[in-house]
């Protein structure tokens, strides 16, 4: 225990309901591949949540099956490299289906109901109370299971997350002070700048969405980004002229610039300007067009997508080695799940056959009862 301790272990994932995006992109996707070439962690674990995407997604299995493939070929793509982090699928791993079995027992439903996260997933997905899907109200705990069973103590999250890693850390609680210390406890990593936390679909609203049609996937042409920004991106509504002074706070053309531009694409696409900071200003006090900002964003994201798009291409040739990719990162996570599982199983006196002192233990009760 004291040796996984020490280590610096990191699980993260998503579930596979459809292509990543750019909000997956900023949000987690691009720190993954910062944190796994980094060098500092022993292992980097990405889960593709098979199991949790089928919650809410129950009646339509070859819509998770189909995206599977989909979130693989993104993550390859994006640089995640398979000598360097394990990519696999949870439904492949059984331990992880024990271990919500077992943790269930040890939160309330109560609890789940306060879930903040929870609620706003169910108040989003226009669950009323009798449709609830058990499966989706258990979803802490299901991803309780993930974490503690890969000994993950670093956890990549937003914010909105971080009501999931503190009923996991209660859970992890729980479960030490009544069978003794067993599980690692997790820590949140929050992206350390705003820009990371949370990406608006190109229509303002808070998250991007399919069936809003408000993306822009990693894995769209030039032709299909330039539509989504020029004929959807919310932009000052207030600033209907040219000289008009313009306003920045809202205005999603200059939110995913705070994300994703520098100061060498103004060298290379808009030198009359030094940074991003001289271009807001000059939007503010007007004279500055959405036009010219818009087209300086699709340089910007068509700079960070070809690379991905080309990556991704390359792949779809060759899916029999992204198939041996995940079939063999989800073997390495097996060991690993199946060694926690074991653990958990001994602190909890359930592992019957591993060794015969349950036999001693028998035989005590016997004696006792005939004395």
């Amino acid at each position: 225990m004291e040796t996984k301790q020490e280590q610096q272990i990191i699980l993260t994932g998503d579930r596979p309901t459809g292509r990543l995006h750019l909000g997956h992109f900023v949000g987690s996707l691009r720190r993954r591949v910062e944190l796994q070439n980094s060098g500092r962690f022993d292992a980097v674990n990405i889960l593709i949540a098979d199991d949790q995407a089928l919650t809410d997604n129950a009646d339509n299995p070859g819509k998770i099956r189909e995206n599977i493939v989909n979130v693989t070929l993104d993550y390859l793509s994006a640089g995640i490299d398979p000598e360097k982090s394990t990519i696999c699928v949870q439904s492949q791993l059984p331990a992880l289906h024990a271990l919500t079995f077992y943790y269930m027992n040890l939160v309330t439903t109560a609890r789940l109901s306060r879930n903040p996260t929870v609620k706003a997933e169910i108040q989003m997905r226009g669950f009323a109370d009798e449709g609830l899907p058990a499966g989706f109200f258990s979803y802490p705990v299901s991803q309780a299971a993930d974490i503690t069973a890969f000994n993950a103590n670093v956890v990549p999250v937003g914010e909105d997350q971080l009501p999931m890693i503190e009923q996991t850390r209660e859970i992890v609680e729980k479960f030490n002070r009544t069978y003794g210390e067993t599980l690692i406890m997790p820590k949140a990593m929050i992206p350390e700048n705003e820009t990371q936390r949370r990406l608006p679909g190109v229509d303002g609203k808070a998250k991007m969405s399919k069936s809003l049609g408000n993306c822009i996937y990693l894995s769209d042409d030039p032709k299909t980004v330039k539509k989504q920004i020029n004929g959807k991106m919310y932009t000052d509504p207030q600033h209907l002229r040219i000289e008009d002074p313009g306003h920045i706070e809202g205005n999603v053309v200059f939110t995913y610039l705070d994300a994703f531009c520098t100061d060498a694409h103004f060298a290379a696409y808009l030198p009359q300007y030094a940074n991003l900071e001289e271009l807001k200003d000059h939007y503010r006090r007007g004279g500055l067009g959405d036009g010219t900002c818009k087209k300086f964003l699709i340089q910007v994201l068509e700079e960070t997508l070809s690379p991905i798009r080309e990556n991704r291409a390359k792949w779809e040739k060759d899916l029999d080695t992204v198939y041996d990719i995940l079939a063999e990162g989800t073997k390495r996570a097996q060991i690993i799940t199946g060694e926690t599982l074991s653990r958990v199983q001994k602190a909890m006196r359930i592992n019957y056959f591993q060794d015969r002192t349950i036999i001693k233990d028998w035989e005590k009760q016997l004696k006792a009862a005939k004395m």
